[in-house]
């Protein structure tokens, strides 16, 4: 897989766009970006000391039921990164990775699908390292302050490249999916209820238990309710 390297870009997710028309898959990575985006439209803090990265992968007869799995390996990779350092990640439904319930990456999938098959999917990851994350009010995690360990940005790179080419499982997946079993407060457009996070089911969907009985999320914001 070709590899690129940019000091800096507007969104890697955007840059590897250009490379669609080649159908080879290629990994763009990025010291800065000025434009980095989150899910939901939400802008993704890029500055300096993070992982920036995005990979272009086609598929072959991949059905697009098994969609979610192209997250789930993508946020196992960052949280096989972050052990190599030290740290002590796992994931919140869907895509996000957690060091002490404070975000370290975030993960923006964008797959195109074709007769129900996906033909191709975009894998934006955004790590935090050594960039300064304390304007974000606390939510958010750098891995050197959870690791409590000295690293660089690309040895966090390249360890993250390596396991994002190693495969993975969904077994792998749910075992980093620590949140089950506990209370969570989940927020679905406007309503706003309290749930136990009871099981991930195959295609992605979350299943939870409400006071008025069983749910199956598809979409929806799930926050783990502290102690």
């Amino acid at each position: 897989m070709q590899i690129i390297y940019l000091d800096h870009t507007d969104s890697t997710n955007e840059y590897i766009k250009r490379f669609l028309q080649k159908g080879e898959n290629v990994i763009v990575c990025a010291k800065m970006q000025t434009g980095g985006k989150g899910t939901k439209g939400r802008s993704f803090l890029s500055e300096g000391g993070g992982v920036y990265l995005s990979a272009l992968v086609f598929h072959k007869n991949l059905s697009a039921r098994e969609a979610f799995r192209i997250m789930a390996h993508a946020a196992v990779a960052v949280c096989r990164t972050a052990e190599k350092f030290g740290a002590a990640p796992e994931i919140k439904w869907a895509n996000d990775v957690l060091i002490s319930n404070k975000k370290l990456a975030g993960i923006l999938i964008e797959n195109a699908v074709s007769n129900g098959f996906l033909h191709h999917s975009i894998m934006g990851i955004g790590m935090n390292v050594l960039n300064d994350v304390s304007s974000l009010g606390g939510i958010a995690v750098s891995l050197a302050e959870a690791a409590q360990k000295n690293c660089t940005a690309q040895e966090v790179r390249d360890a993250l490249i390596r396991n994002f080419l190693t495969p993975s499982s969904f077994e792998e997946y749910l075992g980093y999916a620590k949140f089950l079993g506990n209370e969570v407060q989940v927020t679905e457009g406007e309503e706003v209820y309290a749930a136990t996070a009871k099981e991930i089911l195959p295609d992605g969907r979350l299943k939870v238990q409400t006071a008025s009985g069983e749910r199956v999320l598809s979409s929806a914001e799930v926050r783990v309710r502290l102690r």
